[in-house]
């Protein structure tokens, strides 16, 4: 039986722990025994870090390569791994691919998306209740030592629009319902008439400032694509109500960021709660820092303690589908983009 060449180059998201967890290797591993797994996580991070003392090595693993597990494969790879057939990503979003070398290339590209709903859901949730509540200005109380009472809101009989119903926008529209909200979504692929769960109103794509204008939460849950790009400009914010929150937890540049400014600075809305932003990290000079009505934080809403076994479990999936010569998980649409 042909030996199947998987190389890891995933490291741990310990930053003391330059190399790939046991138990990934052991879970890889597990899957068949024809299987041989290397993790040469601590080459690809010297080498990104300008060490080329060991790319010798890396080299030689590269060359007996059919498999790469990884946040983002090494330099030239193509020309490295002349044997590599998949590469599969521990990321979900795959617009940092797009026109690079193994995205122009045959190998089979697939990243994680699934694994993320549950986070990022909780995540965009969490947005929503601190709006609500006003949990900024009891922050800022604590900061002035100041008592002031005020009025919180409630998110019951709320609107939330959902642009981009896949995995996150669908554990969204769930447990928004679960807070007694109304939901309304887009979706690339929804003609009239659609339903889909938890939704008590789907629209087309081109609809999109009609969801706008309804709801009082907006929730980008989109990949970025070209199409997508600056997909919420001035136009968009426009048609949003003045009381209504924008959170964006796809990638930056589906927003027109100077025109989201304009928006919270002017009032034009009610505030923003950011987890994407252009550009990362965001310069210190920018004025969303600035802004009482804006929440940030740092591309952190995907982030779970188990992340890397999560995404693991799912490669191991692939990798049966993969020996067993099935259709692959999460597998790329070059021309979409994601």
């Amino acid at each position: 039986m042909k030996t199947l060449n998987i190389l890891v180059v995933t490291p741990s998201f310990d930053k003391g722990l330059p190399h790939a967890d046991a138990e990934i290797l052991k879970r890889i591993q597990s899957v068949n025994r024809r299987i041989k797994v290397t993790d040469a996580s601590q080459l690809l991070l010297a080498e990104m870090q300008g060490d080329n003392s060991k790319k010798a090595e890396l080299n030689a693993l590269l060359t007996e390569a059919e498999v790469l597990f990884g946040f983002i494969p090494p330099q030239n790879i193509i020309a490295r791994a002349p044997h590599l057939k998949w590469f599969q990503a521990t990321s979900a979003g795959m617009d940092r691919h797009r026109g690079t070398e193994i995205w122009n290339s045959n190998v089979i590209l697939t990243g994680v998306s699934g694994i993320h709903a549950t986070p990022i859901g909780e995540f965009v949730m969490g947005l929503m209740l601190m709006f609500a509540k006003k949990t900024p200005l009891s922050f800022k109380m604590m900061q002035t030592r100041d008592w002031i009472r005020y009025n919180p809101g409630t998110l019951r009989g709320k609107t939330v629009g959902i642009i981009g119903l896949g995995h996150i926008g669908a554990e969204v529209a769930r447990l928004s319902k679960a807070f007694g909200m109304k939901v309304i979504a887009t979706q690339r692929s929804t003609k009239a008439g659609d339903k889909a769960k938890n939704v008590d109103l789907v629209l087309p794509a081109g609809q999109m400032k009609e969801l706008l204008a309804q709801s009082d939460y907006v929730v980008l849950t989109l990949p970025l694509t070209p199409e997508t790009t600056h997909i919420v400009g001035e136009a968009e914010l426009k048609a949003m109500k003045p009381t209504a929150y924008i959170m964006n937890i796809g990638r930056g540049p589906i927003i027109d960021q100077e025109a989201l400014i304009r928006a919270l600075e002017e009032k034009r809305i009610a505030g923003a709660g950011l987890d994407v932003m252009v550009p990362e990290p965001l310069p210190k000079e920018s004025r969303l820092w600035d802004l009482d009505n804006v929440i940030l934080s740092p591309h952190v809403s995907g982030g779970m303690e188990d992340y890397m076994l999560r995404a693991a479990d799912l490669f191991c999936e692939n990798l049966k589908r993969y020996i067993a010569g099935k259709l692959l998980l999460n597998v790329v649409d070059r021309k979409k983009g994601y």
